[in-house]
């Protein structure tokens, strides 16, 4: 579909590609990495002719279709959502007007013998199938389908599109590209603005899209579950491998580790070779066995190891100061903005050391909770209060966006550090990639991952014992995230984040706040332990909704129909046969261990005064009990859907 050859371009002095070659096939699922500043986003607007190479071709196939998507536009729109989504179809329409000029043109000739009657039925018929294959009569129908996928609900469809904020109107972007099914899809970073439903909404409609899609994303999840094939840009060249990104990474690494043996062992063979020439230059006899020993050094290709960044931001939070045993308390809470009621009636209570995750839909109130426990919101419903001695570090949204851009990088940390920080600021800033070239721009200059880095760094001045982080791996590559999540890992106080990447939350928290339909709801595990609660209970929506379907003529046997809702409720019971099976396994286990430890009490082999053993007895009890409570629920769970 793209044939690429011999592509050369640079930029500012910096070679991003150097004769590189590589097609792009019908249907291919490709994901494209690299760190950042390696060309990705460059690649993109060649491979859609927005920009040109300085050497080499990109060849599309005739009649092939290209749609792309940035990473940030301004949509210049002035009509409702629908309105806006609708103009995907232009196509289509002028489809329909071409199809009724030949309509008429075929019916009012009487030449049906003739080659020019046959060329333009011939041509009547074309058009018929493109607009058949375009979605025809449906497109209002398919139109709702995806904005309903990507986060809109019917109230606003008649909305405009300028009363959405940048995010949302993006979304819309996507809306269009998606369903003007071009053959080739480029997306840059196209789950920046959307929520954790979208993103999974997205990832099914991208899996079984008819055309090619080339992606680039810091999303690891997302990328494992669309893409095949992974193409890596370094050091100006590129890497072809035919796997999704995980299953890349180990091979890279495996490719990498051989290009150092395979240099190691050269260097040791030119080593053994020059000591030999340096030892019989000089010996008549020898030398013949010297000249063919130059020979093979000149002959020799040298072995070069890919280019490896090593560097990466580097810190550590500072110590948490001590708090109160409860960090927040919320009672009856709400908040509304005019007629939107945002959440209502809402209670929680967060105690010291949680990890939570805020997650839902944008829009349903994720980050307007953030901020009324920062103190920047309060003019809402209910109760709040913060608990004894907190002491918040909150890094917002847009926080990138707020730093002032007149400032440089040394100014924006040193206003904001105080006391025995201030001799730290150039080694902070170097923790976060910032050389001396770099303290003095301003960060108007900066990228959107330097700022966020920067951002970042801001929090490292104050200690705190709470952090409220939302959204904090918006413009971080996949090793800056990396670094993040391990920080946050060994961060030693209360953590709050707002975040849509499942990657990243995965083995951060351990209790999720759900937010959804004006409420929050709390969910104790991990995220992808919620995700698949999640969709257990989208398909007990799914049983009701079939339930009221069979009880209306339909063109779907009954027989079928109840067979899908069968192997429905077979896998449902299953999964939670297999949860309290999981459960009854961990209560063995502790049954057990606090056995050990009463035989032990009981055979008086254990002093009174080791803290540590009855500490572990204490906690191994404490978890027996919790787990105790989750099997009853479990359990209950489990009976109830036995006997619906």
């Amino acid at each position: 579909m793209i044939s690429v050859n011999n592509l050369s371009v640079q930029f500012t002095g910096v070679t991003l590609f150097d004769n590189v070659t590589f097609n792009i096939n019908d249907r291919d699922r490709i994901g494209l990495v690299g760190k950042n500043g390696a060309g990705k986003s460059t690649l993109l607007k060649i491979l859609c002719r927005q920009q040109e190479p300085e050497t080499g071709t990109v060849i599309i196939a005739t009649g092939q279709t290209v749609g792309y998507l940035p990473q940030e536009m301004i949509p210049d729109t002035v009509g409702t959502v629908i309105q806006e989504t609708m103009t995907a179809f232009e196509e289509i329409v002028e489809l329909e007007r071409r199809q009724e000029t030949l309509s008429q043109d075929v019916a009012t000739r009487t030449d049906y013998d003739s080659q020019e009657y046959g060329r333009l039925l011939s041509q009547l018929h074309e058009v018929t199938e493109r607009i058949s294959m375009l979605g025809g009569s449906n497109r209002r129908e398919m139109a709702e389908k995806v904005l309903l996928g990507l986060g809109f609900r019917h109230d606003d469809f008649d909305r405009l599109v300028a009363e959405f904020s940048g995010g949302w109107q993006m979304r819309v972007e996507l809306a269009k590209l998606l369903l003007r099914n071009p053959d080739i899809l480029l997306l840059d970073e196209p789950t920046n603005h959307l929520d954790i439903e979208s993103i999974q909404w997205l990832e099914n409609y991208l899996s079984t899209y008819f055309g090619a899609v080339v992606l680039v994303s810091h999303d690891r999840t997302f990328l494992d579950h669309i893409t095949k094939r992974t193409i890596e840009i370094t050091a100006g060249k590129i890497y072809d491998y035919h796997v999704p990104y995980s299953e890349y990474v180990e091979q890279m690494q495996a490719r990498r580790a051989s290009q150092m043996a395979q240099l190691t062992n050269q260097q040791r063979q030119v080593a053994q070779i020059e000591s030999f020439i340096e030892r019989f230059r000089y010996k008549a006899t020898k030398s013949k066995q010297v000249q063919s020993r130059v020979k093979m050094l000149e002959k020799m290709d040298e072995i070069v190891v890919d280019e490896v960044s090593t560097e990466s931001i580097r810190f550590r939070f500072p110590p948490a100061p001590h708090s109160g045993k409860i960090v927040l308390e919320a009672n009856n809470l709400g908040k509304a903005y005019g007629d939107n009621q945002v959440f209502d009636k809402v209670d929680f209570l967060v105690t010291s050391g949680s990890r939570l995750a805020f997650v839902g839909r944008n829009g349903e109130g994720k980050s307007t909770l953030a901020k009324i426990i920062v103190g920047e919101i309060n003019d809402y419903t209910g109760s709040f209060r913060l608990g004894h001695q907190v002491q918040i570090g909150y890094y917002a949204q847009n926080q990138a966006a707020m730093l002032d851009g007149e400032k440089t990088v040394f100014e924006t940390i040193d206003e904001a550090a105080v006391g025995d920080i201030r001799p730290k600021i150039r080694s902070i800033l170097g923790s976060f990639l910032f050389d001396n070239d770099d303290i003095d721009k301003k960060v108007k200059v900066l990228s959107g991952g330097e700022k966020a880095r920067l951002a970042l760094a801001k929090l490292l001045l104050t200690p705190c014992n709470l952090l409220v982080l939302d959204e904090p791996t918006n413009h971080l590559d996949m090793d800056s995230k990396d670094i993040l999540k391990n920080a946050l890992i060994q961060y030693e106080g209360t953590l709050i984040v707002v975040s849509h990447d499942r990657d990243f939350l995965q083995g951060l928290t351990d209790s999720l706040f759900e937010f959804r339909d004006g409420a929050v709801h709390e969910f104790k595990g991990d995220i992808f332990e919620f995700l698949e609660y999640r969709r257990l209970d989208h398909l007990k929506d799914l049983e009701v909704q079939k339930r009221v379907a069979a009880s209306q003529p339909q063109q779907v046997s009954q027989n079928k129909l109840n067979y899908q809702q069968s192997k429905e409720r077979e896998r449902e019971l299953r999964k939670l046969r297999v949860n309290v099976e999981k459960i009854e396994g961990e209560i063995n286990v502790l049954e057990s261990k606090i056995a050990e430890k009463e035989a032990q009490l009981a055979d008086g082999g254990q002093e009174s005064t080791d803290v540590a053993f009855y500490a572990e007895y204490q906690q191994l009890k404490d978890e027996l009990e919790l787990r105790m409570g989750e099997w009853e629920e479990a359990t209950i769970a489990l009976e109830e859907f036995e006997n619906r």
